[in-house]
């Protein structure tokens, strides 16, 4: 094997240098960046995904809504998996307007949380003799068979918020537009109800509402207010947002992946028929059972270790 001559030596070590000089700089840029990762703590430790570096963000806001129930016309889906709402809030002191800001660092604004629909999508629910047990073995057989089917409210625009209505009970406390993400193996990952054009609206309260019939009134319930940290923190547990009043358009996209989309719209006939799609005002309602915490944006940082 031939031996590199002197300067072929002197180039090779100069390129090992550099290349070690390299790799220590990005070794310290990443112990640097480690170093300035922080995150909430303590009574925060919950908004981490705060948008607290939008400029003007001065509170944040997470939520769990860990029961209730979402109904569509004919079709009931009662929430057993936890969904999560969490970003911030402008408050504008001058006027009273408060704008919502999205979740920071990627994270879902609200979570995309999967329901099991009862009896799947030919809603071969359990016979009311089941004691509870076996109703519950019979839901989870029919949800991981092909039969099975779930329902995702997935965000389609801007939140609008008011914490005084949260509180007062008074009307348009939290505005949630969605599409509703019906899934299973027949109806394929393209079938929603509503869209950015045309989402599903949901002005819910923790006041009552006054629905069109058949709907009748239900009230919600701001639940038990805990102020902490110096008035820097408010947690409502037990809380209860409901709206009756929403109407629902009818679903699009159910089965698009047969046959190249070509029955795409008859199997949306279908899925409509078999909910009740589409459902005016005074046929659906959405209860959401949990707690939220609102927190100033200042303390949220100042927590952060």
């Amino acid at each position: 094997m031939a031996r590199l001559g002197k300067a072929s030596r002197g180039r090779a070590r100069l390129v090992s240098v550099l290349l070690a000089a390299a790799l220590a700089s990005f070794a310290v840029l990443g112990l640097a960046s480690q170093a300035l990762a922080t995150k909430p703590t303590g009574d925060f430790v919950n908004f981490g995904n705060c948008p607290t570096k939008t400029a003007g963000v001065n509170y944040c806001v997470y939520g769990l809504t860990t029961g209730g129930e979402f109904k569509i016309k004919k079709t009931e889906v009662p929430i057993t998996k936890t969904i999560t709402i969490q970003g911030g809030i402008i408050d504008n002191e001058e006027t009273g307007a408060e704008t919502w800001v999205n979740a920071a660092n990627g994270a879902e604004t609200v979570s995309k949380t999967p329901e099991n629909v009862p009896g799947g999508v030919l809603k071969l629910v359990a016979p009311s003799f089941f004691f509870e047990p076996l109703k519950k073995i019979w839901e989870e057989f029919i949800a991981k068979s092909p039969l099975g089917a779930s329902a995702t409210a997935e965000l389609e625009g801007k939140i609008t918020i008011s914490r005084f209505n949260l509180i007062t009970g008074a009307p348009d406390a939290l505005s949630l537009p969605v599409r509703v993400h019906l899934e299973n193996e027949f109806l394929g990952p393209k079938c929603y109800v509503g869209s950015a054009s045309k989402p599903v609206t949901i002005e819910l309260t923790t006041g009552e509402t006054s629905p069109p019939p058949p709907n009748k009134s239900i009230k919600g319930s701001a639940g038990e207010a805990e102020i902490k940290d110096e008035g820097n923190l408010l947690i409502l547990r037990k809380n209860e947002l409901v709206n009756n009043t929403f109407s629902a358009p009818g679903a699009e996209g159910c089965g698009s992946q047969i046959l190249f989309g070509l029955f795409t719209g008859l199997i949306d006939e279908a899925v409509n028929g078999e909910i009740g799609l589409p459902s005016t005002s005074g046929n659906n309602t959405a209860i959401f059972k949990g707690s939220l915490e609102n927190a100033s944006a200042a303390a949220v940082i100042a927590s952060e270790k």
